[in-house]
């Protein structure tokens, strides 16, 4: 596959594909479809494709082991068992799931499960940061309409945080020892002025093993690759209007996978972006970093 060659992963498009995972020890691309209310894995090796349903909506997925996975849904944490297709609930939500849901998600070095949710009615900041740690859930009080973006810098001391309604990304202070989070500052503030001239909104995001942060701009049809001081270093024009997150997999971490939406999308649309929906990847030039295994 050449450099510049995006192309879809599947023939079946989702709904409303997120958190796109490699999980290196299967050799395999996990995503959720949350409208579809399912996890789904895909082997490149094969192409062997495999999904399982769950009862509500998945808002983020980790992996554990081989065969198992933690799921964030509105309904609260499970474990699914990926060989018996067993899923167990572990615990319930920590706010009120008629209101509000588990959204953009990942795992620290520490094993810590960083997810976020989002207000469904987008009235107000009703959205928030949580902290899963050894099955403990806490609100780390950061208030937003709709979490995502949430990922690392490769030492560990920058954690990012998007609030998509907002069009901009927060940059905090981290300790991945203790899990605490410090100060802010601005990483990224995007125009909300949806003319002609409209980029999209900042929604999933990964860190790059340069240090680069790749974010999926919602509605922008595009994915933005930005450096530590926030500097735009390269833009991917996407055959897709509504890109939502981006993960690196693959034997030498240089996939990048991108999940997309179909979902309520309008007929116009779909008819100018017909790969809308589907999972696309490329191959880029910087490698990926392997991500980190939620710690029971």
């Amino acid at each position: 596959m050449s450099t510049n060659e995006i192309r879809p992963v599947l023939d079946t498009p989702m709904l409303l594909g997120e958190t796109p995972l490699w999980h290196p020890e299967e050799s395999a691309l996990f995503w959720i479809d949350i409208a579809g209310k399912s996890v789904h894995r895909f082997r490149p090796a094969d192409g062997t494709h495999q999904h399982w349903n769950l009862p509500a909506e998945p808002g983020c997925i980790a992996y554990i082991e081989v065969g198992k996975l933690l799921v964030a849904m509105r309904s609260g944490l499970a474990e699914l068992d990926t060989t018996t297709g067993t899923l167990i609930h572990l615990s319930d939500p920590p706010y009120d799931p008629s209101k509000v849901r588990f959204n953009d998600g990942r795992c620290d070095a520490r094993g810590r499960l960083w997810a976020g949710t989002l207000f469904d009615s987008r009235e107000r900041p009703g959205g928030s940061l949580f902290c899963v740690e050894q099955g403990n859930v806490r609100d780390i009080g950061k208030p937003v309409t709709v979490s995502n973006g949430v990922a690392f810098s490769c030492d560990g001391r920058t954690l990012y945080h998007t609030d998509t309604t907002a069009h901009r990304i927060m940059a905090y202070e981290f300790n991945v020892e203790t899990g605490e989070v410090g100060g802010a500052r601005l990483f990224k503030q995007f125009s909300a002025d949806k003319g002609a001239q409209y980029g999209g909104r900042p929604d999933g995001a990964a860190v790059d093993s340069e240090n680069a942060y790749w974010c999926a701009m919602y509605e922008g049809g595009r994915v933005l690759r930005i450096s530590p001081d926030g500097e735009i270093l390269r833009e991917i024009t996407l055959p897709v209007r509504c890109p939502t997150m981006v993960a690196f997999g693959g034997e030498d971490m240089k996939s990048l996978y991108i999940t997309t939406v179909r979902h309520n999308r309008s007929a116009d649309e779909l008819v100018r972006h017909p790969l809308s929906g589907h999972v696309l990847t490329m191959h880029v030039d910087v490698p990926g970093r392997l991500e980190f295994a939620y710690r029971l």
